[in-house]
């Protein structure tokens, strides 16, 4: 997922999306530590995406805590 396309997604999809990809990434280092994992560059690509769905929604977050004080 490219960040154009987190920044169209509202806020509470943001929150759900990094919750299902916490989740897969659990599931992917079950599965590489069980040896049923077979495409290794998902771990990385998961990592990648909850990374970027975290810098979006702190972005979003900072942004309103600034509207806020002015």
């Amino acid at each position: 997922m490219k960040s154009t396309e987190i920044r169209e997604l509202a806020t509470e999809e943001i929150r759900t999306r990094i919750e299902d990809s916490r989740q897969e990434l659990m599931n992917l280092r079950f599965q590489m530590a069980v040896g049923s994992l077979t495409d290794y560059t998902r771990v990385r690509y998961t990592r990648r995406t909850i990374a970027r769905l975290l810098t979006i929604l702190n972005q979003r977050e900072m942004a309103e805590s600034q509207e806020g004080e002015a």
